[in-house]
């Protein structure tokens, strides 16, 4: 059961030495998600032979240019390779509207149909949700606004202890063992403990995604005990003061945040143009978090226990 993130874009408001804006692709059993798409992001997808034709949900964070204006793109090229599957789309509202825009003073019809779902980020139930995972909303501090994502798996089921099946075992039977249910005779007298024949389920992983965000210490509940959080670190410490005036966020702060939810791993990314090199900022946040690392384009992170 997989659980991979790849990286699409890791740049700030503008794409600077081979950074692109924010963007990623993510792989969960079997299930492809597009997390903010900013400039360049079909670009990217084909670069990286990744099947963005199996993406059937989109989750765009805010309505600042870097995260969405690779949208349309993507969407007409679906069109044109004649894609008939539904997409769902969730945004804040005003998507929709530039989307229509779009399509109406181009005349299109796209070939499939979207579903727009508005996000309100004091919602805390699902965005989505089926019997593998969940989305949920993370509110974030920004200058418009803006949402993070929490992709957490469901509870596994139970593993089968291969080793201790009884030969005449069923397939039914066995689906059941699954389930956590005992095996009883036609009387409904146990033949087979549950616990005899199963071992604990794998992990459930969780990933948190927050992008443009002043530092905020009241989203830390959200992110508890998350396996991988990403957070914008667009600034060094050294200029604070600008990561307050724009409400985004220094790697320090971001490490911060990581350290007080509990995270197993921290990466960074939304980094400022102004930064040739980006380790300056990985090793600002080591110094607070060292389980931290740099998001990169074309890197994919799998998640394992």
């Amino acid at each position: 059961m997989s659980f991979k993130i790849t990286i699409l874009g890791s740049s700030g408001a503008l794409p600077a030495y081979g950074r692109f804006p924010s963007s990623q692709f993510i792989e969960i059993q079997n299930r492809f998600f597009l997390v903010d798409s900013g400039e360049g992001t079909q670009m990217q997808l084909k670069r990286y032979q990744l099947p963005y034709h199996k993406i059937n949900h989109i989750f765009i964070s805010h309505l600042h240019g870097d995260h969405y204006l690779g949208l349309a793109g993507l969407l007409f090229t679906m069109h044109l390779q004649r894609r008939v599957n539904d997409l769902h789309i969730y945004s804040h509202r005003g998507l929709d509207e530039i989307l229509l825009a779009q399509l109406k003073h181009s005349h299109s019809v796209l070939h499939y149909k979207i579903h727009f779902h508005p996000i309100h980020p004091e919602n805390r139930d699902p965005l989505f949700e089926d019997q593998a995972l969940t989305v949920k909303t993370i509110p974030l501090l920004h200058k418009i606004p803006c949402t993070g994502f929490v992709f957490r798996e469901k509870i596994k089921p139970l593993r089968i202890n291969k080793p201790k099946l009884p030969n005449e075992m069923l397939l039914q039977d066995i689906a059941r063992l699954k389930t956590g249910a005992d095996i009883l005779d036609e009387s409904g007298k146990i033949i087979y403990k549950n616990e005899d024949l199963t071992l604990p389920p794998k992990h459930s992983f969780a990933y948190a995604y927050c992008s443009d965000t002043a530092y905020n210490e009241k989203m830390t509940e959200a992110l508890r005990g998350v396996d991988l959080l990403y957070h914008e670190a667009t600034f060094l410490e050294s200029e604070k003061e600008k990561a307050v005036e724009t409400l985004h966020s220094t790697a320090s702060q971001a490490a911060t945040i990581a350290l007080k939810a509990g995270v197993k791993t921290l990466m960074i990314g939304h980094i400022s143009a102004r930064y040739r090199e980006p380790d300056p900022l990985l090793e600002e946040a080591k110094s607070i978090f060292p389980s931290t690392v740099l998001a990169i384009e074309g890197e994919t992170v799998e998640l394992e226990p």
